[in-house]
């Protein structure tokens, strides 16, 4: 029976560092996506940059939305099908118990974040105006529930694991509010900068939260692993014992965070040298055709960029420029 208890306990101390790791390695994995993307945008066109809330692959268009539709099935699944005893959430009369709340909260997030990925397929195929900013809201709204059900946790608030937490609000805060000024400032490279390397950010609080808990030779000196409502906590025995393990988790924060921010500023360094600018070039197209100077220009004011592309197209020259002033060729 001891074995069985300690065969037990050790399963969920693993179920609860999965629960941890594998969305953070979502997140890191999406995080480092839109990093990329968005600088290499950015890079090779820094003139015309405008941030998509989403990055279509070339053959597969939706594989982002598409894994994250498939993560946060996986995840719904763990916390109320395959990771409860009974293999479902609810006690025997229906109702939720208090050790399966936090599997509902998470859940609820991971369904939030499945709205906004179906949403936004739906809005892309659908080809609806301004479907960049409602996809936005939605996504807005996803990180709002995130932040509200972390802030409101029913999981320990005061020990360790709620340090864990409470620190993990301030970047889940940063995603939310970059999320929110991507909508009015689209253009914005430092929003969209920002907002990936917060969900990188995440990500690694995610794993780095999921090993330093439920890791026993991790545990700070002085504290343990205690089984409680149906899943491991730690618990320190003495006050100075918190108190260092909250300080060691601060620490941890600060570390990591800095080690975020070198890795981002080395990773646009390296994307500078492989993406250099792309030139602009627009057509050469005959002007003032009734005229008697007989002279040619390149980006004639009285057209748009469609019509150089379809003067390109009648067999016009091409020709490389700085500018967006117009540049006259004497014949």
């Amino acid at each position: 029976a001891v074995a069985r208890k300690k065969h037990s306990a050790a399963a969920h101390a693993m179920g609860t560092l999965v629960g941890h790791v594998a969305p953070g390695a979502g997140f890191l994995l999406i995080g480092l996506w839109q990093l990329f993307s968005h600088t290499r945008l950015f890079l090779l066109r820094p003139s015309s940059y405008s941030a998509p809330i989403w990055f279509p692959v070339p053959g597969v268009r939706y594989l982002e939305l598409i894994l994250i539709i498939i993560g946060t099935v996986l995840s719904i699944l763990m916390e109320l099908v395959i990771g409860p005893a009974k293999h479902q959430p609810f006690d025997d009369d229906g109702t939720i118990p208090s050790d399966h709340l936090h599997n509902f909260e998470h859940a609820s997030i991971s369904l939030a974040l499945l709205v906004f990925a179906a949403v936004t397929i739906h809005l892309d195929r659908a080809r609806a105006p301004m479907r960049d900013a409602v996809s936005q809201l939605v996504a807005a709204a996803a990180f709002a529930q995130q932040l509200l059900i972390f802030h409101l946790h029913s999981a320990d608030h005061m020990g360790v694991e709620g340090q864990f937490h409470w620190l993990l609000q301030t970047a889940i805060a940063v995603t939310l509010a970059t999320t929110l000024l991507g909508i009015p400032y689209p253009r914005s490279f430092a929003v969209s900068l920002v907002r990936s390397a917060s969900l990188v950010f995440q990500g690694v609080w995610f794993v780095v939260m999921g090993v330093m808990l439920w890791t026993p030779a991790l545990i700070p000196k002085g504290c343990f692993l205690n089984f409680e409502e149906g899943h491991d906590v730690v618990r320190c025995r003495t006050d100075d014992a918190l108190d260092r393990a909250k300080s060691l988790v601060n620490l941890q924060f600060s570390w990591y965070l800095t080690g975020t921010v070198v890795f981002v500023v080395l990773f646009y360094l390296q994307m500078a040298k492989l993406y250099p600018e792309e030139p602009q070039y627009l057509p050469l197209v005959k002007g003032g055709g009734s005229g008697s100077d007989g002279r040619f220009s390149i980006g004639d004011d009285d057209h748009d960029d469609e019509d150089d592309v379809e003067a390109a197209k009648r067999g016009g020259f091409g020709h490389v420029v700085s500018g967006t002033r117009p540049v006259e060729i004497e014949r």
